[in-house]
């Protein structure tokens, strides 16, 4: 497969329309081998218009759970969230929910440091990997459980939440700096959207960017109500 052609194939065909905008970006999207951070067997669907599903290990006894599907976003969408994070070349970025580290290695394009959080020991050592082989050395990972952050880094210019939330990530607004900018897909089904959320004078407010759809990442799931 010529992942060259593949890679411009996915920057003008699925990134460019989908209005992303930001030229240092695109000049990112255009030179990073995706295929890389891809599983081996999965690597020739890297650049489809699709959420890459990826393996993830099993979790050990008494630990939290790692049953929820997790996928590498389709370019498009990652490419469209990091534009609405407006990123800036001094910036520091957490990336929950990094998975195979493709969304970290973009940022890291971007900005002066990168936090790659991973919570499945399996994915974080394929980024890990994948990181090295790509020369990338602004991005650090830490695997711990997603909902927590990484609070001994913050706080951040950026939070990027790389899949869905069915709730308000509150739990992260207390790593933002003043004038920080998180960006995430918030709900499920048709009724997902992504969207910003900014700090400023002490508190958070949030705004809807775009419609979008993502798998839920753990630890970001609503309660469940019983139904008598």
């Amino acid at each position: 497969m010529d992942f060259a052609a593949a890679r411009i194939n996915m920057v003008e065909g699925q990134v460019r329309t989908g209005d992303v905008t930001d030229l240092r970006l695109l000049a990112v999207m255009r030179e990073l081998p995706r295929e890389r951070f891809a599983p081996p067997d999965q690597a020739g669907l890297a650049y489809a218009d699709l959420d890459l599903p990826l393996a993830v290990a099993r979790p050990p006894p008494g630990g939290p759970s790692a049953s929820a599907p997790r996928a590498m976003l389709r370019g498009r969408t990652l490419a469209k969230l990091i534009q609405a994070a407006e990123i800036e070349p001094a910036d520091r970025v957490l990336d929950v929910g990094s998975g195979t580290g493709y969304g970290a290695a973009v940022l890291a394009g971007l900005a002066a440091e990168v936090v790659a959080l991973e919570e499945d020991s399996g994915l974080a050592a394929f980024a890990a990997g994948a990181l090295g082989q790509c020369g990338i050395r602004n991005a650090a990972l830490v695997t711990r459980p997603l909902a927590s952050g990484w609070p001994a880094a913050a706080p951040y210019a950026v939070i990027v939440l790389e899949g869905a939330t069915e709730i308000v990530p509150r739990s992260l607004f207390g790593q933002l700096a003043s004038g920080g900018r998180l960006v995430c897909i918030e709900g499920r089904g048709p009724s997902a959207r992504a969207m910003v959320y900014r700090a400023a004078d002490g508190g958070v407010s949030g705004r809807p960017v775009f419609d979008a759809a993502a798998p839920l990442l753990p630890g970001f799931a609503a309660a469940r109500e019983f139904v008598f």
